[in-house]
């Protein structure tokens, strides 16, 4: 799994077998520089006996010593358009978990390397994923041509009819 601007939200560890974050904040090396406080984070939760965690310094935006078609999982939360600067990192038939928030899934949705194929919908707590429906979602509340440079020059969301916690898109070229 690669996450680019983390910070230090470790919790994908709590879950995922091996995790790579990657941040450019200041504060987040010092945290991940902390191993044992790190490990005792995740040692609190049920999940992996010894998740592999690595932390990258850098910005996510320039190129990065990483292998191409690597990640099972690519995450975008809060982070701006990671889809855009990271895919080639995620492998064929990999999976962008992305929420609304900056465009990157409105730019997910205009990327023909992508398809979605799911929604993450949050209620009371609860989180669960949901494939039926899908063309009933990314539908902007404000009729709108939704392109690249728009994205670019907003930086901001796209409203949509439906709003669920995220969107699932499945890397398919």
């Amino acid at each position: 799994m690669l996450y680019p601007g983390s910070y230090v939200d470790i919790a994908p560890s709590f879950v995922f077998d091996s995790v790579t974050y990657l941040d450019i904040d200041t504060r987040a090396p010092r945290f991940f520089a902390d191993t044992n406080g790190v490990r005792e984070i995740v040692d609190d939760h049920e999940g992996p006996s010894d998740p592999g965690i690595t932390f990258i310094h850098a910005d996510y935006t320039s190129p990065l010593d990483l292998p191409e078609d690597h990640f099972d999982l690519l995450v975008s939360l809060y982070a701006g358009l990671v889809s855009e600067h990271c895919t080639q990192h995620l492998r064929v038939g990999g999976t962008l978990l992305v929420n609304p928030s900056h465009g990157d899934a409105a730019m997910a949705s205009i990327d023909p390397r992508y398809e979605l194929t799911g929604v993450v919908t949050s209620r009371d707590g609860n989180y669960k994923i949901d494939t039926t429906g899908l063309n009933t979602h990314l539908i902007p509340r404000k009729p709108q041509t939704i392109t690249a440079a728009r994205l670019h020059e907003t930086c901001r969301g796209i409203g949509y009819i439906k709003s669920p916690f995220a969107y699932l898109f499945t890397r398919i070229a």
